[in-house]
């Protein structure tokens, strides 16, 4: 059997769950199109990526990701770091020659998206961007009763991602409020996996109308590299610094084929863990999601008989999408890491078999169009058509 060679560059949160996938994705998905190898590990300093290396089961561990870029007998890239060296990292290994995934966002902007997509596609080389929770099976069995069917034509869409790490102002100044770094901030960091759905369930978005807001506009410096996310507090004497992205967005959405909806996210909704939900109507039925209760695909179709109208209960298991690889019975439970043991099954057959994966690189070009527009259009408080920002990118 193929041994397919990882080279991570990040050995953070990210990192950990990457590690995990690659370690448990033969003992689910036996026989494997291939054995992710965890190679080399890269992280900042010598202690850090040492230590990365003993927690995450990597052979070898470096500070220099340039050299492990460059080692020939590293197979795949895996990037797990901050947005801002996403760009850097990708286009050093597709030049290399190297099969890369990126974590989501893949991009800061749609213009350096667009560099690496161009870059894989000269390279010829395999390109995934990390948005897991399309391959939640409930989510997979959407996509599925969709492509059949099942709810007919789709009407609208509505999406969320809310959840409550940053609500507390003492919260420190993560990369991720800085702009700099990250590029937006609730946008990329959980809005585009709610773009995500809404691209892979109903279709191509075509133009948006959205408001954004900042609503904690300094945070306590944050002391170390960590990205410690709301896990800590600052106490009131800590030296504070500007906020410069997003806290939470909404925005109406037009798709393609004539469907409307919403997508709306903040990492500022006391109460909220990780609510990323939709729910989907069509002229045949409706569908509903919630990844706090990511078992269940609730379901309701135009047929059912007069005394069963409404929502009901379908348990992912066995018989639905990813179903045989995972747990024998329904609703035994699915969690975080399941949906990257999918999504690195999905890659490496990808790899293995020469086919092109979803998402990738081009789709998340084209998510960052979608998010460049929404700030253009929360900035102008007008619609703004996504195929107009396209074309301003393609004119750069």
């Amino acid at each position: 059997m193929k041994k397919i060679n990882i080279g991570m560059i990040g050995g953070g949160f990210m990192g950990k769950a990457h590690a995990l996938a690659y370690a448990g994705m033969p003992m689910f998905f036996w026989p494997a199109p291939a054995i992710p190898y965890r190679h080399t590990v890269v992280d900042v300093t010598e202690e850090l990526a040492k230590d990365a290396s003993l927690r995450l089961g990597f052979e070898n561990y470096s500070t220099d990701w340039r050299e492990v870029v460059e080692d020939p007998n590293i197979d795949v890239i895996d990037i797990v770091t901050p947005n801002d060296s996403h760009a850097e990292i990708a286009i050093a290994a597709a030049k290399a020659g190297k099969h890369i995934i990126s974590e989501k966002p893949l991009a800061r902007t749609a213009e350096e998206a667009k560099s690496m997509l161009e870059a894989v596609e000269a390279a010829g080389v395999k390109h995934m961007v990390a948005f897991n929770y399309r391959r939640t099976p409930a989510v997979a069995l959407a996509k599925k009763y969709i492509d059949e069917g099942r709810i007919g034509k789709i009407l609208n869409f509505r999406g969320t991602y809310l959840q409550d790490w940053s609500a507390d102002p003492n919260s420190p100044l993560s990369w991720r409020f800085q702009k700099k770094i990250a590029g937006s901030g609730a946008l990329g960091d959980i809005g585009t996996h709610v773009i995500d759905f809404a691209r892979y369930l109903v279709g191509e978005i075509s133009d948006v109308n959205a408001v954004a807001k900042t609503w904690i506009p300094e945070r306590p410096v944050q002391s170390g590299g960590t990205d410690k996310l709301g896990t800590v507090k600052a106490s009131d004497d800590v030296p504070r610094s500007a906020v410069d992205v997003d806290d939470e967005f909404m925005t109406l959405v037009k798709f393609e084929n004539g469907a409307i909806g919403s997508i709306e996210a903040t990492r500022n909704a006391w109460g909220r863990n990780n609510f990323l939900t939709f729910e989907i109507h069509g002229d045949k039925g409706s569908l509903y999601f919630n990844y706090e209760n990511r078992d269940e695909l609730q379901v309701s179709f135009s047929d059912d008989p007069s005394d069963a109208k409404g929502f009901r209960t379908v348990y992912t298991g066995p018989a639905t999408p990813y179903g045989e690889g995972l747990w024998p019975i329904p609703a035994l439970g699915i969690g975080y890491g399941e949906t990257k043991i999918i999504e690195t099954y999905d890659f490496m057959k990808s790899i293995n078999e020469d086919t092109v994966v979803s998402p990738n690189f081009q789709d998340g070009y084209q998510i960052a169009l979608i998010c460049d527009a929404i700030l253009e259009s929360a900035e102008k408080s007008e619609w703004v058509n996504i195929s107009k920002v396209g074309a301003k990118v393609n004119s750069y």
